[in-house]
């Protein structure tokens, strides 16, 4: 598909800076360098969050999508320009399947003096092959941006498409055309969706759900998503009782398999968007009457289109003994009924792991392993597994160990391939740290991406592993 050529000449003639700021949009980076980043919320046991965050949130997805075609898998991260800054670049990577090299990274969107990774970017491959880049914003202070390699499966230069109000990007390529999760900031976080047909003639953004307490209190959402078969999106989410995010608790589920026309319960019971009730038939679980936070990670679909969520459980959102126990917790579909499976316990709310679904066994690639700092984001990685579906967990292999750092989010590309079976960050969890990029494997293979590189492909470092 081509651009319009008026959208293409405003492009290229409106720059990506100033005069005083010059943007690195379109510019390699040596080496794959990972951000850092801390809230600014202090307690007993630390910050709110903080660590190696390049490959946050949960809330953005995918990250990185394997292409049959060209044999490589494509991802985005949250970069920095050297181990001294803090400075947010949107940058995409490859990893070549054929030499095991990876190419040197590619800055999408340079943030001009943001650090913040809740801008970090998302990714998207079209059916004419061209990469998209859907850039994150906040509320209506930073905005969102949409990016289309200028030629099918290169990272080599991107286009800007549009600026607009976007947080957490969700964008999915489905058999009707590109299907897009998001969320806007109206004083609390409510969550939208839109379509189109090319990727660059969008539908007016649709309100998806804005449940209320009372008629002058309004709650607020977080989301996963992932789509089935081409045709099927679905999508949990949580809920945040008067907007405060610190309170987020119950599940709830939808689908549509009509790219939004009609959205379900799983049942097929027909929904009128937007969710407006509290107690409705998408709710999956009551974890507000448990006074119990929710922390979403990820969904998937199993081979047969049931969707699953893997989150966290917790007393409250005080990093530290306050909230404990952490619970790694699946929610799954089972003869009709919705069950939940308490896989292990970890020890911060904003430790990440990634689900995988075959039709044999379901695995969770996270870090569930207590790591060099404690009580804080990330640790050492384990893979978990569950022979039956989800009813029953084991400890199955340990990833990582004796680490400098904590190994935090992990990330699953779709339609992964090995060795990129899985991708995340390391980092100090208290402390301003170097940030490195890893990718591994079920075998327990483990590589770390090159922070400095001299040479346009290189291999990436293999690393002892248990």
């Amino acid at each position: 598909m081509s651009l319009p050529a008026l959208v293409l000449f405003s492009l290229l003639i409106a720059g990506y800076g100033t005069a005083s700021t010059p943007s690195l949009n379109n510019t390699r980076v040596p080496g794959y360098r990972g951000i850092w980043f801390e809230l600014g919320q202090k307690y007993e046991a630390g910050d709110k969050y903080s660590g190696a965050l390049g490959t946050y949130t949960a809330k953005h997805r995918p990250l990185a999508i394997y292409s049959p075609v060209v044999q490589k898998t494509f991802f985005v991260y949250g970069g920095t320009p050297s181990e001294t800054q803090r400075h947010l670049l949107c940058m995409i990577g490859e990893y070549n399947h054929q030499t095991g090299t990876v190419s040197q990274p590619v800055v999408v969107h340079d943030k001009l003096g943001v650090d913040d990774p809740h801008d970090n970017p998302a990714l998207l491959i079209d059916g004419d092959g061209f990469l998209w880049v859907f850039i994150s914003g906040r509320s209506q202070g930073r905005p969102g941006f949409k990016y289309r390699s200028r030629d099918p499966y290169s990272i080599t230069s991107f286009i800007r498409i549009s600026e607009e109000e976007m947080t957490y990007p969700q964008p999915w390529i489905t058999e009707f055309g590109f299907f897009h999760f998001f969320t806007k900031y109206t004083g609390i976080r409510q969550l939208y969706f839109e379509t189109s047909p090319d990727g660059i003639n969008w539908t007016e953004d649709r309100l998806l759900s804005a449940i209320t307490v009372d008629h002058d209190h309004r709650s607020g959402h977080y989301q996963l998503s992932d789509v089935f078969a081409g045709k099927t999106v679905g999508t949990f989410f949580n809920r945040h009782p008067f907007g405060r995010v610190d309170r987020r608790t119950d599940l709830y589920y939808i689908q549509s398999s009509d790219f939004g026309k009609q959205w379900t319960t799983i049942d097929g019971t027909p929904l009128k968007i937007p969710l407006t009730a509290q107690e409705n038939p998408s709710r999956v679980l009551d974890y507000a009457s448990q006074s119990r936070n929710v922390y979403l990670k990820d969904m998937s679909f199993d081979p047969n289109g049931s969707p699953a969520c893997l989150f966290i459980r917790s007393l409250g959102h005080e990093p530290g003994p306050r909230s404990a126990p952490y619970e790694w917790c699946v929610t799954f579909r089972k003869k009709g009924e919705w069950h939940t499976s308490v896989v292990t316990v970890s020890d911060h709310n904003y430790d990440m792991g990634s689900l995988y679904l075959t039709e044999t066994k379901w695995h969770i690639v996270a870090p569930t392993e207590p790591g060099p700092q404690a009580w804080g984001v990330g640790g050492e990685l384990a893979i978990w597994t569950s022979e039956d579906q989800g009813n029953t967990w084991r400890k199955t292999r340990e990833l990582t160990h004796s680490s400098e750092f904590s190994h935090s989010y992990v990330r699953r590309p779709v339609h992964y391939r090995t060795p990129f079976c899985f991708f995340w960050a390391s980092g100090h969890s208290h402390e301003f740290s170097r940030s490195d990029l890893y990718f591994g494997d079920f075998e327990g293979n483990v590589w770390r991406l090159p922070y400095t590189m001299d040479l346009p492909q290189e291999a990436p470092l293999r690393v002892d592993t248990p």
